[in-house]
């Protein structure tokens, strides 16, 4: 029996703030039942299906198998959000994120024929760090992952096994290495609105602060600050 959709958000320790912004704006806006649930790392640890070996390199966690840093704990576990989710359409979505749309329209857009859907960005930032101090690494498909829907039971998804998301390197996952071209579908960018980086000329439904969000003090100023700073405010009345 398919299962109903779900959202899952990437956590990180040093962004929580942001993550509890945005699961708020989400809920308020949502206008049906959807779980939402927390992408922990410590978590997925404690349940085995996270083993890949990190370690701390000048501050910075890196994944030893990509020979790369993570810019956050779910960099790579967000690709255990099928396998987490088992049946139905689940949304996975980074925590740097603000909804100014209700997420069922993008459930609404779900296309069977497609194993994953996302935002298809041309992305190539110049800066060489971004929020936190985070090195800014460059790969195939960058911020697809970011935002995307994975069908759960797209028979191209049952490749994407817990040992797969352990053993390959990062790059290859972020790329969707897994699936043909065809087998992944497009969101309009209104829905991963890259802060700084997408055309203003683009409505936005959710707003993505990818190089720096305003719970960050360097970032307090960015663009659409003030619509993260009223929902904070509105979340903790």
């Amino acid at each position: 029996m398919t299962g109903g959709p779900s959202i899952f958000i990437g956590y990180d320790a040093r962004e929580a703030e942001a993550f509890n912004v945005c699961r708020a704006s989400i809920r308020r806006r949502l206008t049906a039942p959807v779980p939402i649930r927390s992408l922990m790392l410590s978590d997925l640890r404690h349940r085995g299906l996270y083993r890949r070996p990190t370690e701390v390199r000048d501050s910075r966690l890196w994944d030893v198998i990509s020979d790369a840093p993570m810019a956050t704990e779910f960099a790579i576990s967000r690709f255990l959000t099928p396998i987490l989710a088992k049946s139905g359409w689940a949304l996975f979505m980074d925590c740097d994120m603000l909804a100014l749309d209700n997420l069922i329209r993008v459930f609404d857009l779900a296309d069977p024929s497609k194993a994953v859907m996302c935002v298809k960005h041309v992305h190539e930032p110049a800066s060489g760090t971004k929020m936190d101090g985070q090195l800014q690494t460059f790969y195939r498909r960058k911020n697809w992952s970011s935002f995307c829907l994975f069908n759960c039971e797209h028979p191209a998804n049952a490749a994407l096994t817990v040992d797969m998301v352990n053993t390959l390197p990062g790059r290859d996952l972020h790329a969707f290495s897994w699936l043909q071209d065809d087998q992944i579908g497009e969101l309009d960018p209104g829905w991963n609105f890259l802060v700084g980086h997408t055309s203003r000329d683009v409505q936005p439904k959710m707003l993505h602060w990818t190089s720096g969000g305003p719970w960050f003090q360097e970032y307090a100023e960015v663009d659409f600050a003030t619509d993260w700073r009223n929902e904070r405010d509105r979340a903790v009345c």
